[in-house]
């Protein structure tokens, strides 16, 4: 057996949105019942979870021809030791591949599309009938690779966290986040909403809302003659990009600093003044998330690692 051929493939799934409802009412019939109460159709999440469960098996099939694999669900993720010759392979939406990549340290990251008619798949440029030829061809170093910039929290006590698409640094619930913020020598005490911080990939999710909403507002309170045009970073970008979201100026807060751009040689740096609540979580997972309270001081910087997304 070849060294490529004894590389373990790890297959990171998620929970559909039936079967979280089943976890959630015991019974599919209770499931139903809550769904068409509501007067959603039902029938879309039996679609989706068919389809789900088509392309895991198909996937399943791949990798038992394969030999060694293993299936985490992504629930599992913070916790999972991967081997550093892993081959992963994600199946499910665009933020599966993201929500994998962050706990990765340069294994090749493989997204699978289960759905194709239903998910764009940016992330995902392969179907589970494509996995069987492509393993090998990953194994064998013979598939390009696309480097991803990823972004990393790191806290005084030593807590760290890494985003693909954004970090956001904030309250955990909906109040006043209170921190001391420095880009360079610019420095001053901010109360907002929180602070969301973008990678290249990310560029054109989060961030691009609050860009294009600030934006709207500010041209319906004064119009401008020119129109800004949002242009998302590349994917490798040697820089991220921060927006304060609703920045309160009073007496004892600013808003000038704002918006500006992170690299290696400028981080930012955050100390927080929330006596609780304070939180910094990534990618849309509020769940997996460091405390960030009074006294406790961040620096969000370009992570060292970077993604692997094979295409």
């Amino acid at each position: 057996m070849s060294a490529a051929i004894e590389r373990k493939i790890v297959l990171v799934t998620r929970r559909t949105r039936l079967e979280e409802l089943v976890t959630r009412y015991h019974t599919l019939a209770q499931a139903r019942f809550y769904i068409e109460h509501l007067g959603a159709d039902f029938s879309d999440y039996l679609r989706e979870n068919a389809a789900y469960s088509v392309g895991l098996q198909v996937a399943v099939q791949a990798l038992q021809a394969w030999g060694r694999y293993q299936i985490v669900d992504r629930a599992l993720l913070p916790n999972f030791v991967f081997a550093p010759d892993d081959i992963v392979v994600a199946l499910g939406q665009d933020g599966l591949v993201a929500n994998t990549m962050k706990y990765l340290s340069g294994q090749a990251l493989v997204g699978v599309n289960p759905e194709p008619s239903r998910w764009d798949g940016v992330l995902l440029p392969f179907q589970p009938n494509d996995l069987a030829a492509l393993l090998n061809d990953v194994a064998g170093n013979r598939r390009p690779v696309r480097s991803v910039t990823m972004a990393e929290a790191r806290l005084s006590d030593g807590q760290t966290m890494r985003a693909v698409n954004d970090l956001f640094i904030g309250p955990k619930t909906h109040t006043s986040a209170l921190y001391e913020i420095q880009l360079g020598d610019r420095r001053e005490s901010q109360s907002s909403s929180g602070i969301i911080v973008s990678t290249g990939l990310g560029s054109t999710a989060w961030m691009r809302s609050i860009i294009t909403g600030s934006l709207r507002i500010a041209s319906a309170v004064q119009p401008a003659d020119r129109q800004y045009e949002f242009r998302p970073q590349p994917w490798d970008s040697e820089q991220l990009v921060f927006a304060v979201r609703e920045p309160f100026p009073s007496k004892s807060s600013s808003a000038e600093l704002v918006y500006g751009t992170i690299s290696a040689d400028q981080p930012l740096t955050l100390r927080s003044r929330m006596p609780d609540n304070g939180v910094i979580f990534s990618d849309g997972m509020e769940n997996d998330y460091l405390r960030f309270t009074a006294g406790l001081e961040a620096t969000i910087t370009l992570a060292e690692q970077r993604g692997r997304l094979v295409i």
